[in-house]
């Protein structure tokens, strides 16, 4: 998986360097982080509706598309702030085996 996330950090990175009208991340890239953000909001909300709607239908296809939608736009974000996907792995790795509650403990302490 890790292998895939590289290999679309890798591709996010080549669109900064294409033409606004040669790609639809460039395009975003083009207009800057706010329509970047809107994106993220866009998508968050619709992965929402996503899950609420496959909770009842038992259908988990459109939550799965639009978390894919979510991950990407998200993954643009980083992107535009000059971070790869590795960086969001690495964080999930230092918190693996570390308490949910004790990583929000040690947030509340910094």
């Amino acid at each position: 998986m890790s292998d895939i996330l590289s290999q679309l950090g890798d591709i996010l990175e080549q669109r900064k360097q294409a033409e606004a009208d040669s790609s639809y991340v460039a395009s975003l890239y083009a207009k800057g982080l706010n329509k970047i953000l809107e994106k993220v909001g866009e998508e968050a909300t619709e992965t929402i509706l996503a899950a609420k709607d496959a909770e009842r239908s038992g259908d988990n296809k459109d939550v799965i598309y639009e978390t894919a939608d979510l991950w990407f736009h998200s993954l643009i974000a980083l992107s535009q702030l000059g971070e790869r996907p590795e960086a969001v792995l690495a964080e999930l790795d230092r918190r693996f085996g570390l308490s949910g509650l004790e990583e929000k403990a040690a947030r509340t302490r910094d």
